[in-house]
């Protein structure tokens, strides 16, 4: 399946729960997931392996990188989109069981270095002259939603690059190639390497995470399994835990 996805062009980042020892080999699906939920949806895969013996391989990318694999025949047991519009799209194509289910929901933050040295405290500070901003290209759910913001800010920014995914501007960000980055509150919460500043309310977004069950899963139990982990009370706490917010 790996490679059917690599065949298709896109950046692929893969890692699997579990390790080897004797017995028969576990069950095991594979969960397509927008790149900010990688560190909970690897605290939830590990939490699975211990409980029900389920191994889980992770295609983490961007949702629009994703939706095009599946929409190109990419296989997979669980789609896990950063937006609700790409899974409409999957939908309409005739590729989901049943009805998705949203199961977090994230906000805005600006990104900056640790200590905050430039003195970024607003949005507006974004468009100061000098400033390398560093954005998710508007085809990213988490670059439409700081266009949003930033449309509701009155603020015009001209970033340095629009980043194919929210954790490249993250990455851009914490080794210092830019100022500043608009990015999730949950990728702020799980990277350690650099500072948050709020964005109020009334210019933030909140993203709202769909889950859904691929309709030719390979093994139907193990995505019912990993879906109903998700939404249940230590799925949401682990979520919660980093940064998002439950369902």
């Amino acid at each position: 399946m790996i490679r059917r996805v690599l065949a298709l062009g896109a950046f692929v980042f893969v890692t699997s729960c579990g390790g080897s020892g004797d017995g028969p080999a576990p069950a095991s699906l594979t969960v397509f997931a927008a790149a900010s939920l990688q560190p909970a949806f690897e605290k939830i895969g590990k939490d699975l392996q211990s409980k029900d013996s389920l191994h889980v391989t992770y295609n983490y990318a961007g949702t629009q990188t994703l939706t095009s694999q599946l929409t190109q025949g990419a296989q997979g047991d669980v789609f896990a989109s950063a937006d609700t519009a790409h899974m409409t799209t999957v939908v309409e194509a005739g590729l989901i069981e049943g009805t998705p289910k949203v199961f977090a929901h994230n906000r805005l933050e600006i990104a900056v270095a640790k200590g905050n040295p430039k003195g970024i405290h607003s949005l507006a500070d974004l468009a100061r002259s000098g400033l390398v901003v560093v954005l998710a290209d508007p085809s990213v759910p988490a670059g439409k939603y700081a266009q949003q913001a930033l449309a509701k800010a009155g603020v015009s920014v001209r970033p340095a690059s629009l980043e194919l995914q929210v954790t490249a501007v993250l990455t851009k960000v914490s080794l210092g190639e830019a100022d500043a980055g608009i990015v999730y509150v949950s990728d702020v919460r799980t990277s350690g390497k650099v500072d948050g500043v709020a964005i109020p309310d009334p210019y933030n977004v909140v993203a709202d995470y769909p889950i859904a069950i691929l309709k030719h899963a390979q093994d139907s139990n193990a995505a019912f399994a990993f879906e109903a982990l998700v939404l249940s009370p230590t799925g949401q706490s682990i979520l919660v835990a980093e940064g998002f917010e439950g369902a």
